[in-house]
């Protein structure tokens, strides 16, 4: 009995080690036939999946992984399908992400400096790559800063993967100009309010402004019976880079008159941020501020340091990052989120996001081709309730 129950275990451990053997050998001998593009390569931070990688393979896919192309250098991607022979297998691969992005040089053909001025001159000059937050910039050529002319010399930007912008440029070095004589100044021509009104009022549109203590005591009473349907309030701003938050010196005034009076309003923040976690920070501040008033429409991260963006040592996928960043927090607030900026920077800087965009273009009409819902059109708007100019904005309601 005992010798029938031992030789039926030593069976089914034969017919179990065979079955595993088996299944073993299927799968290490099964057919696999993977085609891969000819070029390994993908752009730093694009959305690209294994399959993008993949010409052709004799099965079906089981998964198909997203390459991780936040940065440079090889990855490795390892996929499951099932062949055609029904085998479920595994193949790896790698794939090499780059960055061929040339950096940017924000200048015109000519730059003007005074005689006497020094090479720091030239850090205004914007200076950006699309990974790499600090590419090397430099002057190319022959000048004298110290003597009056015209010098024809290169802009060089080379970033860390070895991509080059040269930008030929003329620096002309002039005279300090002579300060004016005092004498009566011409009277502000202003873009008026209700001009604006008939030009561009209609079913889909509203017209309204962007406020800050730069309007001084505003009439909300005024504004509404000359028929402002929204403001945009600076909540504040950064005591510059790395400074403390500072409340507009108005908002309360603003806000606290606006919701008195019915005016829907949105905010706006004018930030100095150079990292994410500031930006974090920033946009939790600005809820705190915000929290006791009525806020109708989206709060806007608004991010204007051009002259001295290389001083802040960010990418430009840095400062789109920035901008999500404090756009996320608003949103998880329960708020809406609006990036806020100019129209050459919006289609050159800029990377796209999911939030909306309120475009700055100084001309009666714009021709951006992104999606906008307000459009700031003038800084030198005139209209009853403030004394002065302001900025006056269309939103388009669909």
């Amino acid at each position: 009995m005992k010798k029938r129950i031992l030789w039926s275990i030593i069976f089914v451990l034969f017919i179990t080690l065979a079955v595993v053997l088996f299944c073993y050998l299927r799968v290490r001998f099964a057919k696999i036939e993977v085609v891969l593009e000819s070029v390994l390569e993908v752009p730093v931070r694009s959305n690209v999946k294994a399959s993008d990688m993949i010409v052709s393979m004799n099965g079906t896919m089981l998964n198909d992984p997203e390459i991780d192309t936040s940065s440079l250098g090889v990855k490795d991607i390892s996929i499951r399908f099932k062949n055609d022979d029904g085998i479920r297998v595994s193949y790896n691969f790698s794939v090499e992400v780059v960055d061929r992005v040339a950096p940017i040089v924000w200048l015109n053909n000519q730059y003007t400096v005074n005689k006497g001025s020094s090479s720091s001159v030239f850090d205004k000059i914007m200076c950006a790559d699309d990974y790499d937050a600090d590419p090397i910039c430099e002057v190319v050529g022959d000048y004298d800063l110290e003597t009056v002319g015209v010098y024809s010399i290169v802009f060089k930007a080379t970033d860390q993967s070895g991509n080059v912008t040269e930008k030929p440029f003329n620096l002309r070095v002039q005279e300090p100009p002579k300060k004016s004589s005092s004498g009566s100044a011409s009277n502000p021509v202003y873009t008026d309010y209700q001009q604006v009104i008939r030009d561009y009022k209609n079913d889909n549109t509203e017209v309204g402004l962007d406020i800050s203590h730069w309007q001084g005591d505003v009439d909300y009473e005024a504004l509404k019976t000359a028929g402002v349907e929204f403001v945009f309030l600076r909540v504040g701003t950064s005591a510059g880079i790395d400074g403390e938050n500072v409340l507009d010196k108005k908002f309360i005034q603003n806000v606290t008159r606006a919701n008195e009076v019915g005016i829907p309003v949105g905010i706006y923040f004018y930030s100095y941020a150079n990292t994410v976690e500031r930006a974090v920070n920033d946009a939790n501040w600005v809820i705190e501020q915000i929290k006791d008033y009525k806020i109708d429409l989206p709060i806007a991260f608004d991010w204007e340091n051009w002259n001295s963006f290389n001083e802040y040592h960010l990418s430009l996928f840095g400062l789109t990052d920035m901008a999500t960043a404090f756009l996320d927090v608003i949103k998880n607030a329960g708020y809406e989120g609006m990036l806020y900026s100019s129209k050459s920077y919006l289609e050159q800087v800029w990377y796209p996001t999911e939030y909306k965009t309120w475009l700055a273009h100084y001309t009666n009409q714009t021709n951006y081709q992104g999606d906008y819902e307000f459009w700031q059109l003038c800084s030198d708007g005139a209209v009853s309730g403030i004394n002065g100019a302001v900025d006056i904005n269309i939103r388009y309601k669909k």
